[in-house]
């Protein structure tokens, strides 16, 4: 969690104020509205880890950077991996590995838009991608992912993750 959170954080810091209007690989988003959905998910997952409510979306702020540094503050103690989240009726076990996946997702995407490099973490593509082959059908019906996406039996792990989600791995803006 902690390597691509700072990986999607240290990406939001440099983008620009005239990139806030482009395209994403994730069709729902613009490059602000992405952030936007970052600062959520990083509020959303913090209060979760202290077995709180689950939080609505706000208004862009852009402190995606500072909330996610109290996420994983939240998630670095033990008792945040335990038990079930009484807001979402899932394992916390469940929702660290979703949270994840939207790290790890999200960056590629903030990356593709804004044209900066993203090498995601190995092991974090591998814990998504397990995570998401075993998960991917409640996403679908939950509206997190959208259709597969082919990609050939030998590619990368991190273009499997994306096209099981619903991802081009060749997007470009």
């Amino acid at each position: 969690m902690t390597r691509a959170t700072e990986r999607t954080a240290g990406l939001v810091r440099s983008v620009r104020q005239e990139q806030l209007g482009l395209l994403t690989p994730c069709e729902k988003f613009e490059v602000k509205d992405l952030i936007n959905h970052l600062e959520w998910v990083a509020e959303l997952f913090e209060s979760l880890a202290r077995k709180g409510p689950r939080v609505e979306q706000g208004p862009y702020t852009g402190d995606f950077p500072e909330r996610a540094g109290r996420a994983l503050a939240a998630w670095s103690r033990p008792e945040a991996w335990e038990g079930t989240s009484p807001a979402m009726g899932m394992p916390m076990t469940t929702l660290a590995h979703m949270y994840l996946v939207d790290m790890v997702v999200h960056g590629w995407d903030l990356a593709r838009a804004t044209g900066q490099e993203y090498e995601p973490d190995p092991e974090a593509v591998e814990r998504a991608l397990g995570f998401t082959e075993t998960m991917v059908e409640m996403g679908r019906r939950r509206g997190a992912f959208g259709p597969p996406v082919a990609v050939p039996d030998d590619a990368a792990p991190f273009d499997r993750l994306l096209g099981v989600i619903g991802r081009d791995p060749a997007w470009t803006p």
